[in-house]
């Protein structure tokens, strides 16, 4: 099973707009490839090749060119904030030569505002195909060969699915966009292979998870390894990697782990 990062950066990205010279990179070293960071999401793939898209976010066509990915079978969200949503017409060439549209799914309420914003997603228009199915996370257990598990995390007023990807016996967790810990949280992770968490900076910020919460999360599920995501131009790959524990790597764009 294998975990590829497709973005590891919040919702303004690394560089962010503006600054003197019109990137602003704040402490991260412009000249380190790992820190220009693209927004979140992340795909999981099977032994046999079959791939689940974790969120469509605002550079999802770059990522996905990257990284030479031109086939998914399935696209999950875990809440409709700009950063993790608006690139959902990126899904659009995925639809070509398929019989039918792409299954997607989501927690109720993120369906019913997805649903509200990008009707024609997901019930064509114009002529146009469907391009994804979108149903609710309520009744689904597995997916094209995948265990899929999930719970909703608080972020803010919010809320975000946090998500579990079993398969091959392996397992990858995916725990973006919270700000506290809950038992839910920490009985869906237990035993992860690979943690991907929230890690928006160092101090702490009132909707997302700081360094030492997604640390104690990663304690707190025993997870053989965590990667750190969402990251800000506060957090240089270099000077945050020097002072993690061995399991726990920073996350960037490209990287690729297999459990």
């Amino acid at each position: 099973m294998k975990l590829v990062m497709l973005g590891s950066g919040t919702s303004t990205g690394v560089p962010r707009v503006g600054g003197a010279d019109g990137a602003d990179w704040g402490e991260c070293d412009p000249n380190e490839p790992r820190n220009r960071r693209s927004r979140s999401s992340i795909i999981v793939e099977s032994d046999a090749g079959q791939r689940l898209l974790i969120d469509t976010s605002t550079d999802l066509r770059a990522q996905l060119l990257a990284v030479d990915i031109h086939r998914i079978d399935a696209v999950f969200w875990t809440h409709d904030h700009a950063d993790h949503c608006h690139g959902i017409d990126d899904l659009r060439p995925f639809r070509y030569g398929r019989a039918g549209a792409l299954p997607g799914y989501a927690a109720e309420e993120t369906v019913r505002r997805l649903r509200q914003r990008f009707g024609y997603v997901f019930a064509g228009q114009h002529g146009y195909h469907t391009i994804v199915t979108l149903d609710t996370l309520d009744r689904l257990r597995m997916c094209h060969g995948f265990g899929v598990g999930w719970c909703q995390m608080p972020h803010g007023p919010a809320q975000s699915t946090g998500c579990r990807f079993e398969c091959d016996g392996k397992i990858i967790s995916y725990a973006v966009d919270f700000d506290s810990i809950t038992s839910e949280m920490v009985e869906l992770f237990t035993g992860s292979d690979i943690l991907v968490v929230d890690c928006l900076r160092r101090e702490a910020h009132p909707t997302h998870a700081n360094l030492d919460l997604a640390l104690e999360l990663a304690e707190a599920v025993r997870a053989d390894r965590a990667v750190l995501t969402h990251l800000d131009k506060s957090m240089d790959f270099a000077a945050l990697s020097a002072e993690l524990p061995g399991h726990v790597l920073v996350g960037f764009d490209g990287l690729e782990l297999v459990a």
